[in-house]
């Protein structure tokens, strides 16, 4: 990890936060039915975090750039209410300089979480860079913070506590269930 007081610093300023979601939102595997249908397990802390960011920080917006084309994460990103989703992306920094110009946003107020060698680019270019203790090794190279949890266990609930106690608001979040 890089030293924690830069880490919160760009935290700070963080307005979009971006991931991959084979191996961030879930563990990387899946299973494949006999008709085609794929089914991903995903991490319920990770919906959590989603949900208390849409309800403490709503202009935070939310992204998934992956590289498969999956109906269940089409759902699954609806279900969360995630504000972009682009599937069946090779080039990632394309599909996130698409999403900044059509949400007005600055690479510098990205936050992105990815572990495979498809993210680099992306990691490199955003403000706050994140992977799972699992990454590859040549993405834990390009990252501010290499988390303790591999994908899959919780890492974007982490993100997102994170940026929100770097913004003051992690607490209105407590509050919502501490009477």
């Amino acid at each position: 990890m890089k030293n924690k007081k830069d880490i919160v610093k760009k935290a700070k300023n963080i307005k979009l936060l971006a991931c991959d979601v084979d191996g961030i939102l879930t563990h990387g595997e899946m299973i494949v039915l006999n008709n085609g249908e794929e089914i991903k397990i995903w991490n319920v802390k990770d919906g959590t975090g989603y949900n208390q960011l849409s309800k403490i920080s709503p202009k935070i917006k939310t992204a998934w750039i992956t590289g498969r084309q999956s109906s269940q994460v089409e759902k699954h990103a609806k279900n969360m209410s995630i504000d972009y989703l682009i599937q069946n992306c090779i080039n990632k920094m394309v599909a996130l300089e698409k999403i900044l110009k059509e949400s007005g946003l600055k690479v510098s107020e990205t936050a992105y979480i990815g572990d495979d060698i498809i993210d680099i680019s992306v990691l490199k270019a955003a403000r706050l860079s994140v992977c799972p203790m699992n990454a590859c090794e040549d993405v834990k190279k390009y990252v501010d913070y290499v988390s303790i949890l591999n994908g899959g266990e919780g890492i974007v609930r982490e993100v997102i506590e994170l940026i929100m106690k770097a913004k003051g608001e992690w607490k209105k979040s407590l509050d919502r269930y501490t009477c």
